[in-house]
């Protein structure tokens, strides 16, 4: 005798035996996997009263989210700071501190609005430098200038007062170095992303040009011995997204991390 099942819109005709076969096969993962399963929220709530220092790592990015990023080019959940107590079973009051983490320049993959993207030899040698190319596909990262308002969007719904700047060593070719400070939609002036997705397309960006410092940083470990025109850069960032700059990368290795 078959019995049928539905999945995904397929029918498959499954014997007793095969079933039994896929049954036999998943007890043994669950067997595999049984030491690493625990009631997560218990676990972290016995390390909070043990006083216990918890670091949660968000995955993608803000305007990837669901429900706040660019629908529909987002992913299927809400990669956002109040998602740590949704995700994690842990109450609001235990987040004492978020902090964002944004490159020295703007990346998207995939499909979706990207106001600063440079789509010319300028975000090609960003790529090349910066190795924005997917890990695993190998598929070639959109590249743009620093854009100020989408920082702005993002440290407001996600309350960061405080950054990390990474790949800021990728600049470091560059004699002139763009920064959006605002959106232009229409003859009004957006100092964020809008939420109105209708006015995504009309989106002209406003920028600012800085002096570059031309100059390989990737071996400073110190921000005091950064070159001038790296530290207006960075400064001009904080100015610019109301926010502290605490950590910088200039390299993808762990000595290569400035403490301010």
């Amino acid at each position: 005798q078959k019995k049928k099942y539905l999945f995904l819109n397929y029918h498959i005709d499954l014997n007793d035996e095969k079933i039994r076969e896929i049954k036999d096969q998943y007890n043994q993962y669950g067997k595999m996997i049984k030491n690493y399963v625990i009631d997560g929220s218990l676990f972290l709530s016995e390390q909070l009263a043990n006083h216990k220092n918890i670091l949660f790592e968000g995955a993608q990015g803000t305007m990837l989210d669901v429900d706040h990023g660019t629908y529909p080019y987002v992913t299927s959940s809400n990669p956002m700071a109040g998602c740590v107590c949704t995700g994690c079973g842990i109450s609001p009051v235990y987040v004492e501190k978020v902090i964002g983490i944004t490159k020295a320049y703007t990346t998207r993959v995939g499909e979706g609005p990207f106001p600063t993207e440079l789509a010319d030899s300028i975000g090609q040698e960003i790529r090349d430098i910066g190795h924005e190319y997917g890990a695993t596909t190998g598929r070639p990262r959109r590249c743009g200038w620093f854009d100020a308002p989408v920082v702005n969007y993002a440290n407001r719904i996600n309350g960061i007062k405080e950054m990390v700047l990474t790949k800021l060593d990728v600049l470091g070719t560059f004699r002139k170095i763009k920064i959006c400070r605002e959106y232009r939609i229409h003859n009004q002036v957006y100092s964020f992303f809008p939420a109105d997705s209708e006015l995504v397309q009309y989106i002209q960006p406003v920028y600012e040009e800085l002096d570059g410092w031309m100059e390989d940083i990737s071996h400073i470990t110190k921000y005091g011995d950064l070159p001038a025109n790296t530290k207006r850069y960075i400064e001009r960032l904080e100015s610019l997204t109301n926010s502290k700059i605490t950590l910088i990368s200039v390299g993808p290795n762990r000595y290569q991390t400035i403490i301010r």
